[in-house]
């Protein structure tokens, strides 16, 4: 039963991880990718044990993601991938971690965006000139900033905290 809970619990860091390179590379998210993360989350709480409190808490953050990302979306700061990868993402954390995933994903795509700002800088554009063609796009003047990078960071940062995880190593 222990294989199976770790298994369980890999799903999310690998595919919020799967799902920030692909935005690094693509600029998107597929759907496939938060809407497998949101249908992972019920498997794991049951084998977890999580009580019903708990899952609704859990359900209670993903909305609230869910809204804060319509908002975001709407605003223009995010895509639509972003909106649902943040959702899925609030789903899996919970309260409280849900307070932490926000600031640090806030943080984190403050620090993306200055730093793509810097790469973006015609004194270092020119010398990524003939990279990969993602890298060119990354540090393309005006274009997007791949917010899914910043996500996967802030959700990898507070998912040793959640409420999965602290179900899993009481039981140890």
């Amino acid at each position: 039963m222990q294989t199976l809970q770790v298994v369980l619990l890999t799903v999310f860091p690998a595919m919020v991880i799967v799902a920030g390179l692909r935005d690094m590379v693509s600029y998107t998210i597929p759907n496939w990718i938060s809407f497998g993360t949101l249908l992972a989350f019920f498997p794991t709480a049951f084998v977890l044990g999580l009580p019903a409190n708990i899952i609704w808490l859990n359900l209670a953050a993903g909305a609230m993601a869910l809204i804060l990302g319509i908002v975001m979306f709407a605003l223009g700061w995010i895509g639509g991938g972003d909106a649902k990868l943040f959702a899925a993402s609030g789903l899996w954390l919970g309260f409280p971690g849900f307070f932490g995933f926000t600031l640090v994903t806030a943080i984190a795509g403050g620090l993306l965006a200055v730093g793509l700002l810097g790469m973006r800088s015609l004194w270092v554009r020119r010398y990524v000139v003939g990279g990969p063609p993602w890298f060119e796009r990354l540090t393309t003047h005006g274009e997007n900033v791949p917010y899914g990078i910043a996500i996967a960071a802030g959700a990898l940062f507070t998912y040793p905290s959640s409420a999965l995880m602290q179900a899993f190593t009481s039981a140890l």
